[in-house]
């Protein structure tokens, strides 16, 4: 049982860094700072992109236009933050229950 809350807390883990990378990578796209022209950044960028814009997509229809500002990333962090702390709350509770032995 153990290793299941492992793996959720990692894969978890995994996605808020993938997000946090598309941010940056967008950033410095909007800013000329990257090419997207050259290949490897284009690659990257598009894993990127198609890893994280279905759970970016949705909130972002949900959030009122703020201009040129996107929130939607730190939304879906902090959601999957809660999440993680949910899914300790969780494992603590089925260990004193003795249930994750």
């Amino acid at each position: 049982m153990h290793a299941l809350f492992w793996l959720l807390d990692t894969a978890i883990s995994l996605f808020v860094w993938a997000l946090i990378i598309a941010a940056v990578l967008s950033t410095l796209l909007s800013f000329g700072v990257l090419d997207h022209r050259n290949r490897l950044v284009w690659t990257v960028t598009d894993f990127f992109e198609r890893l994280t814009q279905p759970v970016l997509r949705p909130v972002r229809n949900i959030l009122p236009n703020l201009g040129g500002i996107d929130i939607s990333p730190i939304v879906v962090i902090l959601l999957l933050q809660a999440l993680r702390i949910l899914l300790g709350e969780v494992q603590v509770s089925l260990l004193r229950a003795g249930i994750g032995l």
